[in-house]
């Protein structure tokens, strides 16, 4: 259905493509990917006809439709959002029924539209309630989702795709990721959302060294096949390289010989008759390395009791109970708007809250990651200065790693942060919190305008991290590398799911989260009641069930750690009696004989005893550790 051929294309004096070709054919699946950079924005601008190239073609077979979603800034005026989704303008709806020369053709085709964009803007997230209210009025994110739902309505031939989960919770992707997957036409996607990209891509378009290289199969699939690409290639260029040297020395020997004059001026031609074989690129690879460790905290690292925050007359939260231990890494799932982010904040100590405590634990050191972070940076530092200036006892060669992970390298590190766009600011933010991070990591979204290299970067050093971590995130791969537990928060309510990613959808059964809303009588009743009786209304079977799992599996770890306690102290209890038999035995010269044989078991005893003794205490404090839980 498209065909890009000999493509070459220059953007301020850089060439991004060089005789470049592909084809994207009737139901392919395709991610777009490639280095920062690298031109997949120039690739769709070109597809799209809003650029030319400079040599090649690029066509779009005859009848076929392109659909795009841009990754920011889609327009939103008077329209409201139905109107937005069913492609009805808002000159078309304000049109005089009592003029009889009034076209009503668009206005009749969207009206056909309707039932289809009510049932794709459900999906996506949105109330009923919202449908007819204007687009304008609603955050840009809210917007982009309308305009995804015109898409998926009108159903071009080909969508193009521009990071289209960034604006979606993860019920609204799951949702997407499911209609993709019987979507009638084909679709090119760039994304660093590598699970999305694993579930939904048969091809992958790799840009890279100017050229469009294809590779059948998931993202997984691509990266596989580089590698033994990658190999054959630098297999390939050894070997040439090898042959090279050969000739260039028999020249270099020959060539002022007489009588070997002609055989050199061969090999000459030779060399220069060579195709040369190019050394792979190196592929963009997790960048490993280990940041500071923060000092630990208490086990409780912080407690909110009885939580009231409003915006307005809009309650958030009524009553809310919170707190996190140390070592804990929890996801905050559920559909925006929920509360996410405010609960996060709250914890960060950045909003005030109208009623309630809220509670820092011994030795915690709070650190927020959130997109307003990057307004309190330097911006007549350069980036490399910003990276270091709250972190203690870190070289710079360390700091300019860490920043190379995170897409500064080489003279980047030398920019002024005043000429980094918002992105880069952000990943700024990031480093600096790594450098010198705290025991309780809270982040929104952190894995925005990060690419796949520097979200597998991310992940490894969150992985080393030694403290605790909560955080708000749609990367499905990045909550299953990093959570462990899990916060559903939804209209108010918050229910607890101890174990990962895979454990909530089980435990949902992959249902949406819409449809766990409580009736509006039980709502309605709800909010008039006192907060403890409230909570006593939204406990459902599945939370009263998630809570009693909790509690055995606490009680279990408990009887655990009770009966290693006990054995352990049952072994140094013998060891200490074997010590003291040992040691009087050496005393009593009768035993002078078997002084060697006593000597080395009372050394092997001694060291056992004080293995298992340090063994001992640390089951005990954890013993203790788990008694204090609630």
């Amino acid at each position: 259905m498209l065909s890009i051929s000999g493509v070459t294309k220059s953007f301020a004096g850089r060439v991004l493509f060089e005789n470049a070709s592909v084809q994207v054919n009737r139901g392919d699946r395709i991610g777009l990917v490639g280095a920062n950079g690298a031109g997949k924005t120039t690739f769709f601008t070109l597809v799209l006809g809003h650029d030319t190239p400079d040599e090649g073609s690029v066509s779009l077979q005859r009848g076929s439709t392109l659909g795009f979603l841009p990754q920011e800034s889609a327009p939103a005026g008077d329209e409201t959002i139905l109107d937005l989704a069913t492609g009805r303008s808002h000159a078309t709806a304000e049109i005089d029924p009592e003029d009889p020369d009034a076209d009503f053709s668009g206005e009749i085709e969207a009206m056909g539209r309707e039932p289809k964009a009510k049932r794709i803007l459900a999906g996506l997230g949105f109330r009923e309630e919202a449908f007819d209210k204007p687009a304008r009025t609603f955050s840009g994110g809210w917007v982009m989702r309308a305009h995804l739902a015109k898409l998926l309505v009108t159903e071009p031939d080909i969508l193009l795709l521009d990071e289209p989960t960034n604006h979606l919770d993860l019920e609204a992707l799951r949702w997407f990721q499911e209609y993709l997957k019987g979507y009638s036409g084909a679709f090119v996607v760039i994304s660093h959302d590598r699970e999305f990209l694993n579930e939904l891509t048969n091809t992958i378009i790799e840009i890279r060294s100017k050229r469009l290289w294809r590779y059948t199969g998931n993202y997984d699939g691509y990266i596989a096949q580089r590698a033994a690409q990658e190999e054959q290639q630098l297999a390939a260029y050894e070997n040439q390289q090898r042959e090279i040297a050969k000739l260039q020395d028999f020249i270099d020997r020959f060539r002022a010989k007489a009588s070997k004059a002609a055989q050199a001026q061969d090999r000459v031609k030779q060399l220069a008759r060579m195709e040369r074989i190019e050394p792979p690129e190196a592929a963009a690879k997790t960048v490993h390395f280990s940041f500071p460790q923060p000092a630990r905290s208490g086990q409780r690292v912080i407690k909110l009791s009885g939580i009231h925050q409003a915006y307005g007359d809009h309650w958030v939260y009524r009553g809310l109970d919170f707190e996190i231990e140390r070592g804990q890494r929890m996801v905050l799932v559920g559909p925006n708007g929920a509360g996410k982010s405010t609960l996060l904040k709250i914890l960060a100590g950045v909003v005030p809250f109208q009623q309630g405590t809220r509670e820092p634990g011994n030795n915690a050191r709070i650190g927020y990651y959130a997109q307003y972070r990057v307004e309190m940076l330097d911006e007549k530092r350069t980036v490399l200065e910003e990276a270091k200036s709250d972190a203690r006892n870190v070289s710079e060669e360390f700091t300019r790693t860490v920043l190379g992970a995170f897409l500064f390298r080489g003279d980047d590190v030398f920019k002024r942060v005043s000429v980094l766009s918002g992105g880069e600011k952000s990943r700024l933010a990031l480093v600096k919190l790594l450098l010198d991070p705290p025991n309780l990591l809270l982040m929104d979204e952190p894995t925005t305008h990060l690419d796949i290299p520097s979200i597998d970067a991310l992940i490894f050093a969150l992985k080393k991290f030694e403290g605790t971590i909560v955080f708000i995130s749609h990367d499905v791969y990045f909550i299953r590398s990093i959570a462990q537990i899990l916060l559903h928060v939804e209209a108010g309510r918050t229910t607890f799911y101890p174990g990962d990613y895979q454990y909530f959808l089980d435990k949902t059964s992959a249902t949406s989260e819409r449809d766990a809303l409580v009736s509006g009588e039980r709502a309605a009743f709800a909010e008039s009641a006192p907060a403890p009786e409230r909570q006593r209304i939204f406990k459902t079977k599945e939370q009263k069930r998630a809570e009693a799992e909790a509690r055995n599996a606490l009680a279990k770890q408990r009887r655990e750690a009770q009966a290693r306690v006990d054995a352990l102290e049952a072994e140094v209890l013998a060891l200490d009696a074997r010590q003291k038999e040992l040691t009087s035995q050496l005393e009593n010269p009768a035993n002078s004989s078997n002084t060697y044989a006593a000597n080395r078991e009372l050394a092997n005893v001694s060291e056992d005893l004080e293995r298992k003794t340090a063994a001992w205490e640390k089951a005990a404090e954890a013993l203790e550790a788990l008694t204090e839980s609630k």
